[in-house]
């Protein structure tokens, strides 16, 4: 069995390219060492069959098909539209995506949940861990940070076009850093997810392989971040690709910056940097569409995971 969830505030920002606004954090500039337990908030999700057969059945194709990008969830601030303006506009004007279409991996899949009785979506991965199970993505996309953790929390991997080749995959705990889920604090916004074994008894990873997962790298690596953008111009049904050198965020938190025009939906996706798993896309500024923010993975982050992975 596994455990509960979290979330975070922010100044002037749009949640994983896309629609949404927040204020960015104001200072963060390390990640200071803090004690697991303090650092990880979790919440328990399907843990008996029956609930798990519940959410498998629930995310139908039509759900899937309906379900929104997370970012949407913070619409309303007056500064949520820039962004998805300034995207249509620029594919309007006919210049080319950052963002590449991928071949769908089994590592890679869609997330699919439930938040104040609205289905959305993000993207995630799965995670080399001892216990087989489990799945990395954005705090946002587990939490509402500060607030409740998701229901009818599912993996999909290498969703492509509304096929589901390795099925549906249900949580039985979520996992945040405590500073996401109490704070909303950018500077963490990721999130781990514990799957339940599939109806063979077998445990995540070993049916579609996984990425290690590495903390406390240096900065300004190169990175491949994977997502499954689902806001305009993009439609959510294919996985996509940006390659680049990250950069430090000029305006002041932890995170780093990678050429990006992904949106929303794409959040939670992974960043790979030889073949390791070391940040997920997490937000953009409203008045910077073309760059994605990821969380740097230090102490707390590992913590989070940590905890994950042996529960």
């Amino acid at each position: 069995m596994k455990r509960p969830l979290i979330r975070s505030l922010v100044a002037g920002i749009a949640l994983a390219g896309g629609s949404a606004a927040l204020a960015a954090p104001a200072g963060a500039a390390t990640d200071p060492a803090a004690s697991a337990l303090d650092d990880v908030t979790g919440q328990a999700a399907a843990v008996v069959a029956g609930e798990q057969d519940r959410i498998e059945q629930y995310w139908s194709a039509e759900r899937m098909e309906a379900a929104k990008p997370a970012e949407e969830r913070f619409l309303g601030s007056g500064k949520a539209g820039a962004v998805t303006a300034r995207a249509e506009a620029a594919a309007a004007g006919g210049v080319r995506a950052a963002a590449e279409p991928e071949t769908p991996q089994p590592r890679l899949g869609k997330v699919f949940f439930t938040l104040g009785g609205t289905d959305y979506v993000c993207s995630g991965t799965a995670t080399e861990s001892g216990n087989g199970d489990v799945v990395t993505t954005a705090g946002h996309c587990l939490n509402e940070g500060p607030g409740d953790f998701a229901t009818n929390f599912a993996f999909v991997p290498a969703y492509d076009n509304g096929d589901t080749p390795y099925g549906t995959w249900t949580a039985e705990h979520l996992y945040a850093p405590t500073q996401w889920a109490q704070s909303g604090d950018f500077n963490y916004d990721v999130g781990f997810a514990v799957m339940n074994e599939n109806g063979s008894g077998d445990s995540l990873t070993d049916v579609v392989g996984s990425y290690p997962i590495a903390f406390d790298l240096p900065r300004g690596l190169s990175y491949t971040a994977y997502g499954y953008p689902a806001a305009s111009p993009f439609d959510g049904e294919e996985l996509y690709s940006c390659t680049g050198t990250a950069r430090d965020d000029w305006l002041g938190s932890n995170d780093q910056g990678l050429t990006c025009d992904m949106t929303g939906g794409s959040s939670g996706g992974g960043w790979i940097t030889d073949g390791q798993l070391n940040s997920v896309n997490s937000f953009k500024y409203t008045f910077d569409p073309n760059t994605m923010y990821g969380p740097y993975f230090g102490s707390v982050a590992q913590s989070a995971y940590t905890t994950a992975a042996s529960a």
